[in-house]
């Protein structure tokens, strides 16, 4: 049976790690770079990078950045915010991240997801979905949650797939930030459609809530950044209690 995967989420606003609740109110958490070295020195299994401020300031993600944090981890990480072109894409990964995910910029240019997997492998794109439930539809967002589109998310995520993603992370705005859970149903749907990995994002608040994602929700890797940055669940200790709940996890 395939591990379970434990990803902490960075969100890096100006090379800092900040986080809020339903993508607003950010407050400073610390360095990015020192953060990372040690989650992965407690058992992270990768970790996942987000210039949350990227695409909004209409600026690239700094492979400076990427640089530094490649130089102190040794375990995969996914890198994001600002890739517009393969030629962005390149640049992150020539600097040392093993992933990239898009967002945005995949929404306005559906494409882009198949030039950069045609020249680098589906294994190297993640497709990141931020959507929130309207009216019963969950819909996908840009800009950091700050503009709705017309997309809905099952069908995006479809699509996503067949254009050549190789994961697919889904936050849900509802439950970001709050710690009252995963939106669990939703995942379930997610994974019953494709067949790549999905990666779960918001609203880890405690031990249960992971392990009802990697359960019920089917998810294959929980991300979470609140209980991990502010220490309310050491991974060590949640990797344990998985593996207690009979959850394959690499310890």
């Amino acid at each position: 049976m395939v591990a379970k995967r434990i990803i902490p989420c960075l969100d890096v606003k100006d090379g800092v790690v900040v986080k809020g609740i339903n993508f607003e109110g950010l407050r400073e958490v610390g360095d990015a770079v020192e953060m990372g070295v040690q989650y992965a020195r407690d058992g992270a299994d990768e970790l996942v990078y987000l210039d949350i401020s990227a695409t909004r300031e209409g600026r690239s993600t700094f492979a400076e950045l990427v640089k530094r944090i490649a130089r102190g981890i040794d375990i995969p990480f996914t890198v994001g915010g600002g890739i517009g072109s393969v030629e962005d894409a390149a640049r992150l990964l020539e600097a040392g991240a093993d992933k990239i995910s898009v967002n945005s910029s995949a929404l306005a240019d559906p494409s882009l997801i198949s030039r950069i997997a045609e020249k680098y492998g589906s294994q190297f794109v993640v497709v990141a979905i931020d959507a929130k439930c309207v009216e019963g539809r969950w819909i996908c967002t840009t800009h950091g949650g700050t503009r709705f589109t017309d997309r809905e998310l099952f069908s995006w995520a479809r699509e996503a797939q067949e254009r050549g993603a190789g994961e697919i992370l889904f936050t849900s705005m509802d439950h970001d930030g709050t710690r009252a859970g995963y939106a669990c149903g939703v995942y379930a749907q997610l994974d019953s459609l494709l067949s790549i990995p999905v990666i779960a994002s918001g609203g880890a608040g405690s031990v249960q809530d992971i392990v009802d994602v990697l359960t019920e929700g089917r998810a294959s890797a929980a991300l979470a950044a609140s209980i991990f940055h502010y220490n309310q669940i050491p991974i060590p200790a949640l990797k344990r209690a998985l593996q207690q709940a009979n959850i394959p996890v690499r310890l």
